[in-house]
């Protein structure tokens, strides 16, 4: 599935070297691979035929059920490690995604909406301008899109939501009030969500200033944007992932090998470092490294103002 991220990334890293940036233009709908996994444990794979799409349904690595859909439509993927969305947490609902990147920007965009029980066609979101898909709220209600908007920034966008009860784009943007001078710029590296569907969250890479994570509560449709500290080449954020652990309660960031990098809080947002932590609760005495650092000064005091009175001395015998 990488592989067939690898010519999107390259052409965005050629086409906006400077924004790579304000959210990052999301990959396009993805054909074969591992499809996405549903709540039930049933997994959904697109598959190219000719000018049409199949559409499957895997359990356990066999086809229990499929579709031939007219036109070339994916799975949704999110991030570029191979991410992929799609399903409501509730398992009733499935997007799919147009194929194509979006280069140049696209006129129109339109998405698919099926049951995932009957495979049926329930709905058709079509709308002006060039969208991505991004996230759905659990309950299938709310389907959140980056619209890109600039046609001399390819990655230049907005996060908004689009009532799927009332079939109609939402006014406004989705975006952190708190921050509003926080300025989105970066590319989705990975993603991981709540238990529950409702926490949304997605590490950006931004190569001309920190990296962040983009919190969606995709409920509320309100988001937070919470910078990761991070100094020197980024390369290496390739190799973070993210998983939701407490309950829901923390968002850790950590390296493949399982190592945590840092913890953020949700709702306070502040973000710890686990190994601090667990160092200043494994029990060592602490307390003895202050007690010989400031016996160590006072030696050193002593001795520098003894040092001083043999000098002194030696002058006034002379």
């Amino acid at each position: 599935m990488l592989r067939r991220l690898l010519p999107f990334a390259v052409a965005a890293l050629v086409a906006a070297p400077v924004a790579l940036a304000d959210g990052g233009s999301s990959p396009p709908g993805l054909q074969g691979g591992a499809g996405v996994l549903g709540p039930g444990g049933s997994q959904y794979v697109a598959v190219g035929s000719g000018a049409n799409t199949v559409l499957q349904e895997l359990k356990q690595g066999s086809a229990v059920r499929w579709r031939t859909i007219a036109g070339s439509w994916g799975i949704p993927s999110v991030a570029l490690d191979g991410s992929a969305g799609g399903v409501s947490r509730d398992g009733y609902t499935l997007v799919l995604a147009p194929t194509q990147s979006g280069y140049p920007l696209r006129k129109r965009s339109s998405f698919l909406l099926l049951s995932t029980r009957t495979f049926r066609l329930v709905g058709r979101v079509r709308l002006k301008g060039d969208f991505s898909y991004d996230a759905l709220s659990p309950d299938g209600s709310k389907l959140y899109l980056i619209q890109h908007v600039s046609t001399r920034d390819l990655n230049r966008y907005v996060v908004r939501a689009y009532d799927l009860d009332l079939n109609r784009l939402l006014p406004g943007r989705i975006a952190d009030r708190t921050q509003r001078g926080w300025v989105m710029a970066g590319y989705p590296l990975t993603r991981a969500t709540s238990a529950d569907g409702r926490w949304v969250y997605t590490l950006y890479a931004r190569p001309d200033g920190y990296p962040f994570v983009h919190a969606l509560d995709s409920v509320r449709g309100v988001a937070h944007c919470i910078g990761i500290p991070w100094q020197g080449n980024q390369n290496a954020l390739w190799r973070l992932r993210m998983s939701v652990r407490d309950g829901g309660r923390t968002l850790s960031l950590h390296w493949r090998s399982g190592r945590e990098y840092l913890a953020v809080a949700r709702g306070t947002w502040r973000i710890s470092h686990p190994s601090v932590a667990r160092a200043a609760s494994s029990g060592f005495p602490w307390w003895t490294v202050a007690l010989g650092t400031g016996l160590g000064a006072a030696l050193l005091l002593a001795a520098a103002r003894f040092r001083g009175y043999g000098l002194r001395a030696r002058a006034a015998t002379n």
